[in-house]
């Protein structure tokens, strides 16, 4: 990480650690905290560090905003921070301004499909958007363009994801952009969920880091037998499992993010590197779940424990931008059309 990504991680890390603590947000009885949280984000420019200046955000580096999204993860993040990143970025591609408070993304699902008419309205439906009740604006990958649309100006059907956060159904029906401009050369549906699959392969090997610190330190502190649980011997073999999905994680998707901070396309390479990761990640996710749950026993299933809020939106992240089923059998696919001698290069250039 370079000494700007340490900057931004260590200002990401400041923020939560003091207004978005995972033991404080649990005993919240409202979400009156979330407030100052955001307002803290916007004040050190994090939620659009990945639009440009002169297009009102903070112009950092992609792996500036890699770092942020990575720092969310170890919080388990309440609030659409990285949705808002993937927004602006989506929103800078076509040199949009990026307007303040909170944004999300759309769509989110790689069979969405959403079309531009020729009265200049949008029409389409978007699948599990992220926070897109508590949004002001979506950002929208439309076909052959991109537009940022006002979140009242569509039609929401109101759920809620595995971990409680919300997510919304949202209908294009005629709605007419504040903004749109044509997409870049080349920018297609699944540049949007490479770059989304890689931002929630981060947060997903954040939030790994932090239930390992969590498992180890309750199996120091947990007595059974005259001795803590950590002293014996399956539950040592259990964190060391723990800890070999999280440093896979994590090695999968800062390769992933590293592949294209430094990448001028997002080429076969950026492919293999964001694919692989997303599989990777969300692997670890369900593994890492299941042997954090394990270590802690019955407290860790209650609501009351701190470790619910990291490992079911763990579970929950597995499907956005693709889940690892669909990125396989399209790496697969890939693989197996550009024939075996081909492979060993393309590994082998990462």
């Amino acid at each position: 990480m370079s000494d700007s990504g340490n900057i931004v991680a260590d200002t990401a890390t400041r923020i939560f650690a003091d207004l978005a603590d995972p033991q404080t947000v649990n005993a919240a009885k409202d979400a009156a905290w979330k407030r100052p949280l955001w307002r803290a984000l916007e004040d050190a420019g994090l939620p659009l560090a990945w639009v440009p200046d002169e297009l009102g955000g903070a112009g950092a580096s992609l792996a500036d905003g890699f770092a942020a999204v990575s720092v969310a993860g170890r919080f388990a993040s309440p609030v659409p921070l990285v949705e808002t990143l993937l927004a602006g970025w989506l929103l800078s591609q076509a040199k949009i301004a990026a307007p303040a408070g909170p944004m999300t993304v759309a769509p989110m699902r790689r069979t969405d499909r959403i079309a531009l008419g020729a009265g200049g309205s949008l029409s389409g439906r978007a699948h599990h958007v992220a926070f897109a009740q508590e949004a002001d604006h979506i950002a929208v990958l439309a076909e052959g363009c991109i537009a940022l649309v006002e979140t009242k100006a569509c039609r929401l059907t109101d759920r809620r994801s595995l971990s409680g956060d919300p997510v919304a159904e949202v209908s294009f029906d005629k709605v007419r952009p504040v903004a749109v401009a044509d997409a870049p050369a080349g920018f297609v549906s699944d540049t949007l969920m490479l770059m989304g699959a890689t931002a929630r392969a981060l947060e997903t090997a954040g939030a790994l880091e932090a239930i390992l610190a969590l498992s180890v330190r309750y199996a120091g502190e947990r007595v059974a037998f005259e001795r803590p649980i950590g002293k014996f011997q399956a539950v040592q073999h259990n964190l060391a499992r723990l800890a070999g999905e999280a440093a896979a994680a994590m090695t999968a998707a800062t390769s992933a993010a590293d592949a294209i901070a430094n990448a001028e396309t997002f080429d076969e390479g950026i492919f293999l590197e964001a694919a692989s990761a997303r599989i990777r990640s969300a692997e670890a996710a369900t593994e890492g779940a299941a042997i954090a749950h394990q270590v802690h026993g019955a407290i860790g299933y209650t609501r009351e424990h701190i470790l619910h809020r990291f490992t079911l939106r763990l579970l929950a992240w597995r499907d956005d931008f693709g889940n690892e089923s669909q990125w396989a059998v399209e790496l697969g696919n890939r693989i197996a059309a550009a024939g075996a001698d081909a492979l060993w290069p393309l590994v082998a250039s990462r």
